[in-house]
């Protein structure tokens, strides 16, 4: 898979903390890729050097083969970018601001013509006349994703866009995110997981300017454990079944086990039949399998 975005030992340092500590990241083309990490890890000060915004001390940043340089705006012809609150003229509607943002672009009046209402259908927003002062902050950001997209870009660069949003407002935009899949690559910078783990196919953890953990997110929790929660009816069958038993179950709670996942399928089947044996009903019987939060908290915490 060819990769959009390299970076490469990427060094800053702002007074005498060191925000980005020899930052290295691939981003694979056509990835919808979260770049998750608490606020103040640095997701902000990357994205800017990515859009040639502030200068590194030092590393590199490439994006489609092109170098990008500080100041200069010639790589960011293939981004579009999403801030997590973009400003607007709320005197204007939906279709007049695009219009206005695809005349500064510089694309032609038949280009414009056919582009806007495509994407104000793309976004959910081709069937209102309203100014935009009078918009949600859903419809807004919307809005703002619809004139990210007016040059085609390569690289869609969407910054916590989903931070300041109800949660109708945050599955509206995912949703527009995740259906861009096939076409371009989406950097999706964020600290809130859920939202990573509900769209991305690939992940990156920063935290105090080091990526602690990268690649593919089905693949990292394939690498992180299972385990099965077996809930019990009472403390008297969860006291029968570990004295009979040899598993090694943490405890959750007083009537919950949390049995480790050696092999799925054998230590499911060894759980069934040791309760069968016993003559025990479990209250619950469930394969949890990690989630993004809980991968996080592992990572940051070493």
């Amino acid at each position: 898979m060819e990769s959009m975005i390299v970076i490469q030992n990427l060094k800053k340092q702002i007074g005498q903390r060191l925000i980005l500590d020899d930052l290295s990241l691939t981003i694979p083309s056509g990835s919808i890729y979260g770049f998750v990490g608490e606020n103040g890890a640095g997701k902000t000060t990357t994205m800017k050097i990515i859009l040639g915004l502030l200068a590194a001390d030092s590393g590199t940043v490439t994006i489609a083969g092109q170098t990008v340089k500080y100041g200069d705006s010639k790589t960011n012809q293939n981004i579009g970018y999403l801030p997590d609150v973009p400003a607007f003229y709320n005197y204007l509607s939906a279709k007049e601001y695009l219009a206005l943002c695809a005349k500064v672009s510089g694309l032609t009046q038949n280009v414009i013509a056919a582009k806007i209402p495509t994407l104000l259908s793309k976004v959910g927003l081709n069937n209102t006349s309203q100014k935009i002062g009078s918009f949600s902050r859903g419809m807004k950001q919307r809005l703002g994703l619809a004139q990210a997209l007016l040059n085609d870009p390569k690289l869609l660069i969407c910054d916590e866009p989903t931070s300041a949003l109800d949660p109708i407002g945050r599955k509206e935009v995912l949703t527009i995110l995740k259906n861009l899949k096939n076409e371009t690559t989406v950097l999706f910078s964020t600290h809130i997981l859920h939202d990573v783990e509900s769209i991305c196919d690939h992940i990156a953890i920063l935290n105090e300017g080091k990526i602690q953990l990268e690649g593919a997110l089905e693949n990292i929790k394939a690498e992180h454990n299972k385990y099965y929660e077996l809930q019990f009816k009472d403390t008297t069958d969860r006291s029968y079944f570990l004295k009979h038993t040899a598993f090694d179950g943490q405890k959750k709670d007083s009537l919950t086990l949390l049995l480790p996942v050696l092999n799925q399928e054998d230590s499911g089947l060894a759980i069934v039949e040791t309760l069968a044996r016993l003559k025990v009903v479990p209250r619950k019987l469930k394969l949890v399998e990690p989630t993004l939060e809980d991968i996080f908290l592992k990572v940051v915490a070493k």
